[in-house]
Parts: structure tokens; sequence; C-alpha cells
């Protein structure tokens, strides 16, 4: 049975709808107005925004701060990206407490990439709490109004709290006790990391078949074929379509810029269109969440695309 939902995003997924999420990421700045525009690039395309918290363990504006700004700006509502890398127990309950007084109804649990990946490399991990027992700590204060040693909140915090899950986990059975740990404790929706394969993601959604918990989708749509070779041969587990990177690598020798960029565009819509459809006809799968960032021109055609070509 589906808990009250706080937000837009749970509202729409307890209304079986297949929802939409973008990906804004801060960075090393005080202004405020590139996370606006980009915000206001998905508004009436994504139901929500998922705000990163220092990727890549990078020093960059506070994932709270912008959170309470996209939404103040612009309506787009948040999904705050909160690691515990970064903080200990006390700071991380300090932070869901004030994300609930700024209005900010979602909260994604994260462990965060290591410092050691930093533009800060000196910087010392906390993990003084893993990610799953943030989410524990999260549905105490919501559901009990408790902190973790049991003390009363005074006027508890009404939010919900999201987890990662990794399709590209090889071998799979370790983050299935991750995720089997995570939705006992009472995540209320995971996000996935990102994955090209519909074979690896079906496969992935009929393992998540056996929990009680709304799964959307990460896709990353590649801005140029330099950016889908990396994530070939660089991030673990995560394998890029042959036909796809073929595509791009013939687009990337056209020599105008302008239209090169065009070519690219044509090629992500036409493969991010065939995948999403296959996710809504043939899955269980709640959503899809676009990380398309310094790419955020896609959403609007891709979104559309999809919706009228799955009416």
């Amino acid at each position: 049975m589906a808990r009250e939902a706080y937000s837009q995003l749970m509202k729409a997924i307890n209304e079986k709808k297949f929802v939409f999420t973008g990906e804004i990421e801060p960075l090393k700045t005080t202004d405020p107005h590139e996370i606006i525009e980009v915000a206001k690039a998905h508004l009436g395309y994504a139901v929500a925004c998922n705000v990163t918290d220092n990727p890549k363990s990078c020093a960059y504006m506070s994932s709270l701060v912008a959170s309470y700004i996209i939404q103040k700006e612009t309506g787009m509502e948040a999904v705050y990206q909160l690691c515990v890398r970064d903080r200990n127990r006390l700071a991380l309950f300090s932070d869901v407490l004030g994300a609930a007084a700024l209005g900010i109804r979602n909260i994604l649990s994260l462990s965060g990439d290591h410092t050691t990946f930093s533009d800060n490399p000196g910087a010392k991990p906390v993990y003084d709490l893993d990610s799953a027992q943030l989410v524990y700590m999260v549905r105490k204060a919501v559901d009990e109004g408790k902190d973790l040693m049991g003390l009363p909140i005074e006027r508890p915090p009404k939010l919900h709290i999201g987890m990662a899950g990794n399709p590209n986990a090889d071998p799979l059975e370790p983050e299935l006790l991750k995720i089997d740990r995570k939705v006992k404790i009472g995540a209320d929706f995971m996000q996935t990391q990102v994955v090209f394969e519909m074979d690896r993601t079906k496969s992935f959604l009929k393992e998540m078949g056996r929990y009680d918990i709304p799964v959307i989708v990460g896709t990353f749509p590649c801005k140029s074929y330099g950016v889908a070779d990396f994530f070939n041969k660089n991030i673990p587990g995560v394998s890029v379509p042959s036909d796809f990177m073929d595509k791009l690598k013939k687009a990337s020798e056209i020599k105008d810029k302008v239209a090169r960029a065009s070519r690219y565009d044509e090629i992500n819509i036409e493969f991010f269109t065939d995948f999403i459809r296959e996710l809504k006809k043939t899955t269980h799968a709640a959503g899809c969440h676009i990380m398309a960032v310094g790419y955020e021109r896609l959403v609007k055609p891709l979104v559309e695309n999809v919706q009228r070509t799955s009416a």
C-alpha cells in the first residue's frame, strides 16, 4: 500500500503515471542564474529534477541551497541529493530538517564518489552513516517523529526518501542485497545509475519485481561521441550499444559545428525515444531519469517525441 504522497513526484508515481525526472548540477559559483535557467528548461517535461551534491567529490554550491532556489524561483520540484560522504549524522539530520523547513519534499540518499576523485583530494571522507542508515534516519523522522536516538522532533518532516540502484553491477547479487536492505528500511523510490542496454535494464527490472518500490530508470543522452566513448571505456559495467556509438562516431566527422550538433540531437532523440517507449510498453518502470547535464536542450524534444509516439 502506497504511503501518503507529500511531493508531486510521489503523487504522480502513486497515480501510476510514467514520470520523467531531470538532473541539475550546481557548479563552483555563487551565481544561481544557470541552475534557474536549466530548471526552466525542464518545466512541463519533468515532474522533478535531481540537484546534485558535490558530484565526483568536487566542491560546488550546496545542493540544499540550490534545491531551495530552484523551487522558489521556477516552481520545479527538487530531488535533493544528500551524500553521506561529506557529513556526519548530526549534519545529515540538520540538513534533513532544514530541507523540510524549506519546502523540499524529496531526498535521494547517496554514498557519494570517494574523495580520491575530488578537486580537493586532501578532503577527508566522513561516512559516519551509510546510505541505508540515512534512509532509516529519514524514515524514522517522518514516520515516528524522532531522531536516531529516539528524541522527539517538533513538527516532524513530511518528505520522501529515495535510493539509488545500479543495473550495471557485476555480479549483481551484492547490489541486490543492498537494495533489499534499503527497501525493507522503507525507501520510497529508486533511481538507477545510467544504463544504455535494454536487455540489461529489463533483467534488472525483473529482479526488482520482488520488491515493492517504484523504479525510475537512469538514461544519459550523449552530447558528443567523446562523451559516449568515455562512458563505454571508463564507467564500470556500462556498455554503450555499438550501433549508437557508430552513429555518433560518424556524426563527429561532420565539419560544420551546427550541423554536427544537430545530427547528435537527432541520433540521441531516435535512440532514447525507442528506449523509453520500450520501457513504457514492456516493463513496470515507474519512469525515466534523464541525466542531460549540459545538454538540457534535448529534454523538451525527447519527452515530446516519446509522448507523441506513445499515444
